[in-house]
C-alpha cells in the first residue's frame, strides 16, 4: 500500500464528484504526509476584505515593482524576484551595511477555479494581490421546480 492509498484525500474521493483536481493539487502540497519545507521569505497576509473579495499581502522591503513579477497561470499565483544587479553603488552613495535582504524567492498561490486576480499594485514595501471570486450562474443557488 502506498502513501497515495492512505491519503486522507482519497478517503474523501467517492463521496466527490469532479474534485479530482482538487485532490491531486492537495496530494503534491502535502507530498509524503507532512508539507513540504518552505521558506518563510517573504513574509505574506491573506485577507478577507468582502463576501467575494481577498486580498494577498507580501512584504517586500527594499523592492521596487521593477525587481518583482506576478504571474498566474494555470490556478498558479507566483511571485518572484526578477533577475536583481549585484551593484552595491547607486545614485544615493554606496551602501556599507547591507541589513535589508534583496535575495531572490518565489512564493506561489494555489487559487480556486472560481477566483479572479484583478490586479497588484506595490506601495510602501507592500505588494497587494486583489483577487475576487466570480460565482458563475450554474453554480448559484437555485429552486428545482417538482414536476
Amino acid at each position: 500500500m502506498t502513501s497515495r492509498d492512505l491519503s486522507i484525500f482519497n478517503s474523501l474521493r467517492p463521496f466527490s464528484i469532479g474534485f479530482d483536481d482538487m485532490f491531486d493539487q492537495f496530494e503534491n502540497m502535502l507530498g509524503n504526509g507532512g508539507l513540504t519545507m518552505q521558506s518563510n521569505y517573504p513574509p505574506y497576509n491573506i485577507r478577507k476584505t468582502g463576501k467575494d473579495n481577498y486580498s494577498i499581502e507580501v512584504a517586500l522591503a527594499g523592492f521596487n515593482k521593477n525587481d518583482v513579477e506576478v504571474e498566474f497561470e494555470d490556478n498558479l499565483l507566483t511571485v518572484r524576484t526578477k533577475q536583481i544587479s549585484k551593484s552595491e553603488n547607486n545614485n544615493d552613495g554606496e551602501i556599507l551595511h547591507k541589513g535589508i535582504s534583496q535575495r531572490q524567492f518565489a512564493r506561489s498561490f494555489t487559487i480556486a477555479d472560481d477566483v479572479k486576480v484583478n490586479d497588484a499594485q506595490l506601495k510602501d514595501g507592500l505588494l497587494t494581490i486583489a483577487c475576487e471570486r466570480i460565482i458563475p450562474e450554474h453554480k448559484k443557488k437555485k429552486l428545482i421546480e417538482i414536476k
